[in-house]
């Protein structure tokens, strides 16, 4: 073959077999395209679950945490309270799955109470783990506060004294989610078997906050499941940017006028100081009916009116309705009761 064709590119004739085989063989003809290094798909390429939607952000979850915190202390309060013995409760993680994972991950048997939280639309789950459901109950019947993984055999009595329990265990929530909106939560039905519990569809992402709960010598797990269509309505405000934004907003008229009047309605202690003296402990001891000390003050002197123990007035006996009164003469301006001195 001359070689001006060979300069212009003309293939040889093996290349020309080598190309038809390859072409019937079914092979791309075109010149294969040098693969990207491992670590050049990593930067280009992200993983992304479609059946497990991140639908939350970690500041949202991280604000559903703090909620959470707070309501475990008051939880471990309540229970103190009821059940009269040691109650402690925690956060120990936080996250999101989808319903239908969460639902595969927990025991066949186990206390689920579904709550509703009106005006927010849909049902949250709380979780108490048998062990401490038993143990819950043994303190209300009277015992030790044993723990018993079975929940089988419950009793119409039984169940009656959990759902009274879980009940009372509503109010701190209601406590808790104040910081963010006015809630009405309440029991719906305690179900004990999660394959009956169908609360979102089996993709719906779901918060799961973990609590370690220690009811007397027992421990266990609470669980809290808040699904996405709850928190829709407020996912805007579990942001640390609404929490900075509200804590410098100005009060509207209407709240500060309503502070005044309470502030106003409230009660104080105001006490009128007749006068003061300095005794000895043998003199204070000796004291007896009839005796007199003389007191560090004038007749004619007014006297002090305390409130709250403060000095803030000076004002003059007398008697009102025969009763004994005191009558203010004007306001003790800052420095006046050291300038006495």
């Amino acid at each position: 073959m001359p070689d001006d064709l060979l300069s212009q590119g003309v293939l040889s004739q093996k290349e020309i077999d080598d190309l038809i085989s390859s072409l019937s063989a079914g092979e791309d003809a075109m010149p294969a395209k040098p693969k990207a290094a491992p670590e050049e798909l990593d930067k280009i390429v992200k993983v992304y679950d479609f059946k497990r939607a991140l639908r939350f952000s970690k500041d949202q979850i991280r604000s559903l945490t703090r909620i959470y915190e707070n309501y475990a202390r008051l939880l471990a309060t309540l229970f103190s309270a009821h059940l009269r013995t040691y109650a402690h409760i925690s956060v120990v993680s936080s996250g999101q799955v989808p319903y239908g994972e969460y639902i595969r991950s927990i025991d066949g048997m186990t206390f689920l109470n579904v709550i509703e939280i009106p005006p927010l639309k849909g049902r949250k789950i709380m979780e108490v783990q048998p062990d401490i459901a038993y143990a819950m109950l043994d303190r209300i019947l009277g015992g030790r506060g044993t723990g018993m993984n079975k929940i089988s055999h419950l009793t119409d009595i039984e169940m009656k004294l959990l759902t009274n329990l879980f009940t009372k265990s509503l109010g701190p929530l209601q406590e808790a989610w104040s910081s963010i909106t006015e809630i009405e939560p309440k029991l719906s039905e305690i179900e004990v078997n999660p394959q009956f519990l169908q609360a979102v569809s089996p993709n719906e992402s779901v918060v799961v906050i973990s609590m370690h709960a220690v009811i007397g010598d027992t421990s266990g797990t609470i669980n809290i499941v808040i699904p996405h269509v709850v928190l829709e309505p407020v996912i805007f405000k579990l942001t640390a940017q609404y929490w900075m934004e509200s804590g410098t907003k100005e009060r509207k008229p209407e709240a500060v006028e309503a502070l005044k009047n309470n502030i106003k309605d409230a009660h104080v202690e105001v006490s009128a100081e007749l006068g003061k003296t300095d005794l000895t402990i043998r003199d204070f001891l000796s004291l007896v009916t009839g005796d007199v000390f003389q007191l560090q003050k004038r007749i004619d002197e007014p006297l002090t009116v305390n409130v709250a123990g403060v000095p803030k007035f000076l004002g003059q006996p007398g008697m009102r309705h025969n009763h004994l009164a005191v009558q203010i003469l004007n306001m003790i301006e800052e420095g006046d009761e050291e300038d006495e001195w």
